[in-house]
């Protein structure tokens, strides 16, 4: 079964423009399931309810080591407004190029994205 990171922004300026950042990333984890792969999604991992038992070093580290776990990354509608997001699809292009050729980008309709 292929694992599939859901990349997007979590951090908001408010805490229900955070909340809703994460439903959106929820949303398109039951997209992933629905079409028979295992979404990754941090955003359910570091909800407001788990700030305060680590630092942010703590949890930017470890959802790094989840997408490096993960066979693909799955691209919120703008997440390219995210540092974190960006940061993320970085790292997936280094997992693509020099470990994992068959590391798949899709997009936020579960579109794949060809890289070149």
């Amino acid at each position: 079964m292929k694992l599939i990171y859901i990349c997007g922004p979590y951090r908001s300026d408010s805490p229900w423009k955070k909340e809703l950042n994460v439903r959106k990333a929820e949303e398109l984890a039951v997209l992933v399931a629905m079409n028979g792969m295992m979404p990754v999604c941090p955003h359910s991992n570091t909800r407001p309810y788990f700030e305060g038992i680590q630092d942010d070093k703590f949890w930017l580290e470890g959802t790094l080591e989840l997408l490096k776990r993960c066979d693909g990354i799955a691209l919120i509608d703008g997440w390219k407004n995210s540092e974190g997001s960006r940061n993320e699809y970085s790292e997936a292009l280094k997992i693509y190029f020099f470990e994992n050729n068959e590391f798949v980008f899709y997009d936020h309709n579960l579109k794949m994205i060809e890289i070149e």
